[in-house]
């Protein structure tokens, strides 16, 4: 056991840690919901101990602001990881073994030089888990539960990944919150942002594709923003992810089972269920399995929606869109879903993260309708070539949506600097 010295810093510090902890049980303040005031507190204690020190009898701090940070973060933040998460920088902090911790910056990660010990990350994880609500063990090994800052946590409990649990943080780094924001970011060109508006206006069905980490989420956020005030916006997702300013929006995520085996709320009960709370407009997080029928049957009977769905391409996307309904039942075909498919999904949007690490938007496809051979055809309305997104040939097939609120789209389509 290595044994520190009753002046080293991390002596001082220690003692620090439990003084502000006896303050805390003290007080009655909850750490992980009253930061604020863990700070004050943790404040207030630095600056006795600091005072204290002009008299020689105990050591003295050498720089009081880093270790109140360093105390905020031990008792209501997590930890050596918080640092991370409050670098803006930091897009996904993961730690493959104690001694293997990486992060995300600009698109791109990199091996930290921090090293933890195998209890440090047991109990991170532990305190995770408990500010989410969310809970995991040898029956469930896995779980994906919301931080309170709106970070994702996701979890693989050894036995289950080899070696070490696996722990992934990805934060949510909301860098744009409309269409303008991404044309400024480099994602779009303002003519496809203009586009992109109106066509959520008109109502018209949007899947956004792409791989992980292509900027889905945000590139949903952006048009769910677009959405008219005066339309009544229901979300389902696996967990709190979207964020955007709407007066009429009710958000929904899943529930995982509890100690009983019971109680669970998968993501296709929420899609069933928000059909029932009189929506002008449904958005689904992520389709990955037989939400998906669910989510056609919804589009296909004249309720907008949007969702993101992991794929290489637009017509890739068309593809999955086709296969996932299959997972729903024995009696679903793809006689039946194809066609659906053609008839619901009127654009696709397919993003792509660049080797700069910025995020951009790769294609802009309609969907007209067409089924040939069971292929379903599509019109490329943007394709980016040689690193411009350009204006191809393609049309939307639903324009009397466009007509339907004031929007002459054969216009807008027309205007190259719009």
């Amino acid at each position: 056991m290595t044994l520190t010295r009753p002046d080293s810093p991390d002596h001082v510090v220690e003692t620090l840690d439990a003084h502000v902890r006896e303050r805390v049980r003290r007080e009655g303040v909850d750490p992980q919901r009253e930061p604020a005031v863990v700070r004050r507190i943790s404040e207030d204690v630095v600056r006795l101990h600091d005072e204290l020190s002009l008299t020689g009898a105990v050591a003295p701090v050498p720089d009081p602001s880093a270790v109140v940070g360093e105390l905020v973060a031990r008792i209501s933040g997590f930890g050596p990881l918080q640092p991370f998460l409050d670098d803006p920088q930091v897009e996904e902090i993961w730690i493959n073994s104690p001694d293997r911790v990486f992060v995300a910056r600009g698109g791109r990660h990199e091996l930290t030089n921090l090293v933890l010990e195998p209890a440090q990350v047991h109990e991170l994880v532990e305190r995770m888990l408990k500010s989410s609500g969310r809970r995991i063990d040898v029956s469930r090994p896995f779980v994906d539960a919301m931080l309170p800052e709106g970070h994702r946590l996701h979890v693989v409990l050894e036995g289950i990944s080899r070696g070490f649990s696996a722990v992934n943080i990805r934060k949510f780094v909301l860098r744009a919150h409309r269409l303008v924001d991404l044309v400024a970011l480099g994602s779009l060109t303002p003519h496809a942002a203009s586009f992109l508006e109106a066509s959520v206006r008109a109502g018209l069905n949007i899947l956004v594709a792409g791989g992980t980490q292509a900027g889905k989420t945000t590139m949903l956020n952006c048009l769910a923003a677009a959405v008219p005030g005066g339309e009544r916006v229901v979300s389902v997702e696996e967990v709190f992810e979207l964020r955007f300013a709407h007066p009429d929006w009710v958000a929904m995520q899943t529930r995982q089972a509890g100690l009983e085996g019971t109680g669970e709320i998968a993501l296709r009960d929420l899609v069933k269920e928000s059909l029932r709370m009189r929506p002008s407009r449904i958005i689904v997080g992520e389709v990955r399995a037989g939400e998906c029928l669910d989510l056609l049957l919804a589009l296909n009977a004249g309720l907008p929606g949007m969702c993101t769905l992991h794929a290489n391409s637009a017509r890739e996307a068309l593809v999955k869109m086709c296969t996932l309904p299959l997972l729903a039942g024995d009696n679903i075909s793809a006689r039946f879903v194809v066609p659906t498919v053609a008839s619901s999904v009127d654009l696709v949007l397919h993003l792509g993260l660049g080797h700069d690490g910025v995020r951009r938007v790769n294609e802009i496809a309609a969907v007209p309708g067409r089924v040939e051979s069971d292929v379903i055809e599509v019109e490329p309305i943007f394709v980016r070539a040689g690193g411009e997104l350009r204006r191809s040939g393609g049309m939307p097939a639903r324009t009397e949506r466009y007509e339907r609120v004031g929007i002459d789209v054969h216009d807008l389509l027309s205007r190259e600097g719009a």
